[in-house]
Parts: C-alpha cells; sequence; structure tokens
C-alpha cells in the first residue's frame, strides 16, 4: 500500500506542472469564452447574462448570419479540399517512400520541409509569387508554355479560397505523409513478402494488406485534419488580411470570429458575438471528433473483430 500511495504521488507530482499549464492557458479560457458567449452589455454597458440570444441574433439577424454562414461553407470546401487532395497524395508519398526508393532520406526531407515554415512567411511568399505585376508564376508558365493559366487567382473570387486551399496543401502534407509512412513501416515485413510468394502485384498488397492495417492511422489523419482546417487563421490572414478577400471569398470561421472579436476597421469589437462564434467552431470541432470516437474507431473495433 505504501508503495501504491508513493508512486500515486509522484505520479501526481510530474503531472501538476503540465495540468496547471494546460488549465491555465487551454481549459480556463474556453469555459470563460463559453461564459461570455451567454453574455451581453446592458443598457449601463454592465455585463448580464442572456443565455442563448447571443446564438439566436447569430443565425436569424442577416448583418451576422450571411458572413457567418459565407464563412462556414468556405470552411467546408477548404476542408474538402484537404481531405480529397492532401491526405491522398501524402498517402501516396509515403507509399513511394516505403519502398526503400534511392534518396529516401531526401525526399522525406524535401516533401517536410514547408511544414516547418512559418505560415506568415509561406502566405507572403506565396503572395509574391503569385503577384500578376511582379510575381514570378508569370514567367515561369510562359517558359513551359501554360501563359493560359497565368491569372490573378488570390484576386479572383472564383479562385482565392481554393488556391489557398492549395497552398496550405503544400505546406502540410509533410504531416499525413509522415504519420501515413510510420504506420506503413510498421506492418510486418513477412506479410508482403508472403503476398509476393503468392504473385500478388504492388497495387494488390497496397490495397489488399497494407490500406486495411493503416486505417486506424487514416482516421487520425482524417480527424487532425478537420480540427485543423476549422481551426485556421494564419495562412488566410497573411495572405488576404483580416478582410478575407476579394469580397470575403476566402473568409472562414478563423478570420469571422477575427473580425467579431477585435473588430477591424469601421466595425466594432463584439466580444459577446465574437465568443458565440467561437463557441459554434467548438461545437463543430466537438462534433467532428466525437463522430470519429464513437463511429470510426467503434467501426474498426468490428471490422477487427
Amino acid at each position: 500500500m505504501r508503495k501504491r500511495r508513493f508512486v500515486r504521488v509522484h505520479i501526481l507530482v510530474f503531472l501538476a506542472p503540465a495540468l496547471l499549464i494546460y488549465t491555465a492557458f487551454m481549459i480556463y479560457p474556453l469555459f470563460d469564452s463559453l461564459w461570455l458567449s451567454v453574455n451581453n452589455k446592458s443598457a449601463t454597458a454592465s455585463q448580464i447574462f442572456v443565455g442563448i440570444q447571443n446564438y439566436q441574433t447569430l443565425f436569424s439577424q442577416e448583418q451576422w448570419s450571411k458572413p457567418f454562414w459565407n464563412a462556414l461553407r468556405n470552411n467546408a470546401v477548404f476542408f474538402v479540399i484537404h481531405m480529397l487532395v492532401q491526405n491522398p497524395v501524402g498517402l501516396l508519398f509515403a507509399a513511394l517512400l516505403g519502398t526503400r526508393i534511392r534518396g529516401n532520406s531526401i525526399y522525406r526531407s524535401i516533401i517536410f520541409t514547408p511544414t516547418i515554415l512559418s505560415v506568415v512567411i509561406v502566405g507572403f511568399v506565396w503572395k509574391l509569387i503569385l503577384n500578376p505585376a511582379w510575381g514570378i508564376s508569370r514567367s515561369v508558365l510562359a517558359t513551359f508554355g501554360l501563359s493560359v493559366l497565368d491569372h490573378p487567382w488570390l484576386g479572383l473570387e472564383s479562385s482565392a479560397l481554393v488556391t489557398l486551399s492549395l497552398i496550405s496543401v503544400w505546406q502540410n502534407i509533410g504531416i499525413p505523409m509522415m504519420l501515413f509512412l510510420a504506420a506503413l513501416i510498421r506492418i510486418p515485413e513477412e506479410l508482403v513478402e508472403a503476398a509476393r510468394v503468392d504473385g500478388a502485384g504492388v497495387w494488390k498488397i497496397f490495397w489488399k494488406i497494407q490500406f486495411p492495417l493503416i486505417l486506424p492511422t487514416v482516421g487520425i489523419v482524417a480527424v487532425l485534419t478537420f480540427v485543423g482546417n476549422f481551426n485556421a487563421f494564419e495562412l488566410i490572414y497573411a495572405t488576404q488580411g483580416a478582410l478575407a478577400g476579394p469580397n470575403f471569398a476566402s473568409d472562414i470561421l478563423g478570420t469571422f470570429f477575427f473580425r467579431t472579436f477585435f473588430g477591424y476597421q469601421l466595425q466594432p469589437a463584439d466580444p459577446f458575438m465574437g465568443s458565440a462564434v467561437a463557441g459554434i467552431m467548438l461545437l463543430i470541432i466537438l462534433t467532428g471528433v466525437l463522430i470519429y470516437l464513437f463511429g470510426w474507431q467503434r467501426r474498426l473495433q468490428q471490422i477487427q473483430f
């Protein structure tokens, strides 16, 4: 009993600093923001409890609902592009690098390097590259005979969001690649060799043996992509500013929250409505995580059973 108590005390002592820091910088601000979202200013400028009135205002009044639904729709497009481009291409890179090709470590470093760059630097550099006046994209496209693709991609409402999504994919593709690669490396080599002896080709080995074994990692990458995309802010802000232009075409929930909570230009700051937007973002992310925990994982357990 003394030994167990000693171990428990040591565990508590070692966990306490991390728990205190996490509580101070994550848990407390989270609950404080939720509390702020159910309050508002009274006629005397004092803070009063209003329940779900801020959320009703967010969905009912056009000045709030129109930009909110626009940001939510753009955020959904932002997420779908990452799911359909970033993760499959990351899986492809991982499968190629898992074959022990020559220069494996070099290719791995090249693909992962953009991930460690500052988002602000990435946004600024790509803004310079794609600038129609002095960017190098025009000369590069002309060199390869692709001048027809020379457009102000970040300046058009129809292409700004997709362009920013692909820039984000370029920067972050190294993360799913490394996760998939780690999962592929853990697969026993005996299974692959046995399939080769039986005459299975590369594609059949991947689809019938490797891919089913890395399904848990696929789920983890999907939920990380979901959480990361519905928390996105830096790239849009660094490239298009708080207004997420042109004409809010690249506006997502993160930039909409920023303008609402802190105010921007002629728009006054409204921390109460901003906290309501943050509350909706939390609900969306929590829903996605719960679907993963109680849907995807349970389905995998049934398949494995």
